[in-house]
């Protein structure tokens, strides 16, 4: 698949079937990940991979009672190695870079995600500290950054409008 069809294509889904999808599929997504840029190659990135029912409902309780995302088979929790970030950066590596990677990280699962067939939601609203407690990780170290909800869709979501470029492009001579 071409590289803009796929980000043509791509669209938030909430509503998943309960069917796996092959492993081999959902390495392909975690190396994706892996494979994204990032601030001086620190590659911050740390990708928790969730298959059990009872942590998918926790992680939904987590994410402010978003309880649709615990049929789908699998929800990868990406986060981000502040103290690895810091190492070369400091407090922008902490602050800022660190969370530029692991979005860069995540938008390579989601494209390849569409390529393989299957559906994606990134949800960024959660209780960090609920996620970092499941994961048994210190926040302080390693923030959790997003959920990325995998499987396949049972729904076929309308197409969100987006702005104009006019409005969002800015030409400096």
């Amino acid at each position: 698949m071409e590289v803009i069809k796929a980000i043509e294509t791509r669209r938030s889904v909430r509503r998943f079937k309960e069917d796996p999808f092959p492993d081999e599929v959902l390495q392909q997504l975690l190396q994706a990940g892996s494979m994204a840029p990032s601030a001086g190659n620190v590659q911050p990135w740390q990708f928790f991979v969730v298959r059990n029912k009872k942590a998918h409902s926790r992680l939904a309780d987590a994410a402010l009672g978003q309880s649709w995302m615990i049929k789908a088979p699998v929800i990868v929790v990406v986060c981000a190695d502040l103290a690895r970030s810091a190492i070369s950066y400091g407090q922008r590596g902490t602050t800022l870079y660190a969370l530029q990677d692991t979005a860069a990280a995540i938008e390579n699962m989601l494209l390849v995600a569409v390529e393989e067939g299957l559906s994606s939601c990134w949800i960024g609203a959660f209780r960090e500290e609920i996620v970092a407690e499941l994961l048994h990780i210190n926040p302080e170290k390693v923030r959790p950054v997003a959920l990325v909800v995998l499987g396949y869709a049972d729904e076929t979501p309308f197409k969100p409008p987006k702005r104009k470029l006019e409005e969002v492009v800015h030409y400096i001579d």
